[in-house]
């Protein structure tokens, strides 16, 4: 596998990858990430470490440096059976030139919308032109692939709409399930002087702009007429945290909002999402939703909105709500399930049996086939 993003660096992509590494050697399968360097990690026999320089208002990610990403992909496939591609930066790139002169198959999976990320980070060009660009780009990245692996139905339809011709399996992450089912609720509560009994809803991931993390604030003074004590809890790190705290103070919601920073994924996480009664999400964005997956696996449901890849986790509507994307329909529906105690019980048994049917191992041994499929 190779990626323009791998831990430390915590997002979707990355956990994605790391799940799928933990899982596919059940299934016979053996993997060796090529991935960037952040604070001079060692590489080991499994994991090749390459070096970049942080990227322009984005220091947490790094660009990779061509020539060194070339080399070992290159190095790294040598007795590989197929090469398969994360992300589509000096990565794919490096993937597709490896996979060629070793004349082995290459696969991608498509993580991420583009055209309605580049809005946010290129202000200063029309939006639409900047779309038409993003499409160009990921269909002449995807047509020069041997199949392509998509988290959702929504994004396999994209991709046919942008001309996309390889095949296109969607083939979702799995959920780690024992990794979320024992977090200590009260005990985080306890830690960050969050009461036991306030009703609390929490977002987690990255805190930036296409995470659609105002339209929360927005929907929160809906949620407050009826539940007053309602406490909305932002964990997680990115480059609008210092903007929307300013947010939340403008508006006067400082009681009623606390950012916690970055969770670790082991030790904090769990105990986070089993802290809050709800998950509050409003991304329209995302190829997939894995909080949502993570949320309900401890035992939280998800009030989010339906749109792009999170339809296909709540379109069945287990463990979930999803209200209109309008905000005084969303707080209200969100404060609704928190006031409803026995139907949040009900909700919250939902998830856990609806998380199940996302598992690691399930989704593991669908790619083990995928992998089959293309080499044989």
């Amino acid at each position: 596998m190779t990626s323009d993003v791998y831990f430390p660096r915590i997002n979707g992509v990355s956990t994605s990858i790391d799940t799928f590494r933990r899982t596919l050697g059940s299934f016979g399968v053996e993997l060796r990430l090529v991935v960037p360097s952040y604070q001079g990690e060692a590489s080991t026999p499994d994991i090749l470490r390459v070096a970049g320089r942080p990227v322009p208002r984005d220091p947490e990610d790094r660009l990779l440096k061509w020539r060194a990403m070339r080399q070992t992909c290159l190095q790294a496939a040598a007795d590989c059976d197929l090469v398969h591609i994360q992300t589509p930066f000096v990565a794919h790139y490096a993937g597709v030139r490896a996979a060629r002169k070793r004349g082995l198959p290459v696969m991608a999976t498509y993580h991420t919308l583009f055209e309605e990320y580049l809005q946010h980070y290129a202000p200063m060009l029309p939006s639409g032109w900047l779309k038409q660009q993003a499409r160009n780009f990921s269909r002449r990245q995807c047509n020069a692939l041997d199949a392509v692996v998509v988290p959702s139905s929504a994004m396999q339809q994209r991709l046919l709409d942008y001309g996309v011709t390889k095949p296109i399996h969607v083939l979702p992450t799995g959920i780690p399930l024992d990794n979320f089912a024992n977090g200590c609720g009260s005990r985080f509560r306890q830690q960050h002087g969050i009461a036991a009994e306030r009703p609390m809803a929490l977002f987690v991931g990255r805190v930036a702009h296409e995470k659609n993390i105002d339209f929360l604030l927005d929907a929160l003074p809906h949620a407050l007429e009826t539940c007053p004590d309602l406490l909305l809890v932002i964990a997680g790190e990115g480059p609008a945290r210092a903007e929307l705290q300013q947010e939340v103070a403008q508006r006067g919601l400082q009681a009623s909002v606390q950012f916690i920073g970055y969770m670790d994924r082991v030790h904090e996480l769990p105990s986070c999402y089993a802290a809050a009664d709800v998950f509050a999400f409003a991304s329209t964005t995302e190829t997939q939703g894995l909080v949502l997956l993570e949320a309900m696996a401890a035992g939280t449901p998800a009030v989010a909105l339906a749109a792009m890849g999170t339809i296909d986790i709540l379109a069945p509507g287990r463990g979930a709500v999803a209200p209109p994307a309008e905000a005084r329909a969303y707080g209200q529906a969100l404060a609704t399930v928190l006031l409803d105690r026995s139907r949040l019980f009900q909700l919250s048994q939902d998830a856990v049996r609806y998380a199940a049917e996302w598992s690691d191992r399930a989704m593991a041994s669908r790619l083990s086939q995928l992998y089959h499929s293309l080499a044989p």
